[in-house]
């Protein structure tokens, strides 16, 4: 096949021996399956920001730190450095991403090198070795679905446990591979600690699982993972040993207002206090 032109240099520095065939072409990227020695991998090439459907939304990049106070005011402007910049920041965010999750223990395609804006990493395969299928291209029994949505809610918890939210995480971006399910597409991954909208995306991340397995095992369509999941995390009590029951109580005890307005105006005329003491004592 002809060579694409953003894997050239990758066979120029020898990080790939051959272009084998192109294996996906998504709104973000499109994957090649590569040669690298004997073995065979992927590789993911970024589409440039102009011709990919997903949008860079601010709900994702919150929180994401810059290298250095010149980009990041470049990015807040808009400049054409500032959008390169935007750019190779979103990529790298993934390849991030990986590493850290990977590290973690978490079920991902183990990535091996990020060059010229080419993430190249594991190719996830079946038990025949064939390029692995989405989540949404495989159909499970009742006891099934329930024995893989367990196990992807723990990997959603080894995740949040590791600091991070997929925040897209749905039956199109999970591959079932021979050993389980593998979670892909991660260059949206939130900080759970500095993103404001990290408990949306973990919840919402959460209930595509449920809905999905749900079609299988109906039962599932009741639970409350997510908002149990990330209360546990809030409140610093979710651990990879954590036995997550689906259940959730929503906290419906009324807000004493008048305690609340009494707390306000004792600490208002406390201040009231100490700045007239600090005025007195100006005049003595």
């Amino acid at each position: 096949m002809k060579i694409p032109k953003r894997l050239e240099p990758l066979l120029e520095d020898g990080l790939i021996d051959d272009v084998i065939r192109q294996l996906m072409s998504g709104k973000e990227a499109t994957v090649y399956v590569v040669r690298c020695g004997d073995e065979v991998r992927c590789a993911k090439i970024y589409k440039e920001a102009n011709n990919r459907s997903f949008r860079q939304s601010v709900d994702y990049t919150e929180g994401r730190k810059v290298k250095n106070s010149r980009q990041g005011r470049a990015m807040a402007k808009g400049s054409k450095f500032g959008r390169e910049s935007q750019e190779a920041a979103w990529q790298s965010a993934e390849v991030d991403a990986l590493y850290r999750l990977a590290n973690a223990g978490v079920r991902v395609p183990e990535p091996f090198n990020f060059y010229e804006g080419v993430l190249l990493m594991e190719l996830v395969t079946d038990a025949q070795g064939n390029a692995a299928p989405r989540l949404s291209d495989v159909e499970f029994s009742a006891e099934d679905a329930h024995i893989h949505h367990a196990s992807l809610l723990k990997e959603v918890v080894r995740m949040l446990c590791a600091g991070i939210v997929h925040g897209d995480l749905s039956e199109f971006n999970i591959l079932m591979s021979e050993e389980g399910p593998v979670i892909i597409d991660l260059p949206q991954a939130v900080d759970a600690s500095s993103n404001n909208h990290a408990s949306n995306m973990l919840e919402r991340d959460v209930a595509n699982l449920r809905d999905y397995f749900g079609r299988f095992a109906p039962e599932l369509l009741t639970t409350q993972y997510g908002k149990e999941i990330w209360a546990l995390y809030a409140h610093g009590n979710l651990t990879l040993e954590t036995e997550l029951t689906g259940r959730f109580k929503q906290n419906t005890k009324a807000v004493d207002l008048k305690s609340v307005m009494r707390e306000i105006d004792d600490t208002k005329k406390a201040e009231e206090a100490r700045l007239l003491r600090l005025a007195e004592s100006k005049l003595t």
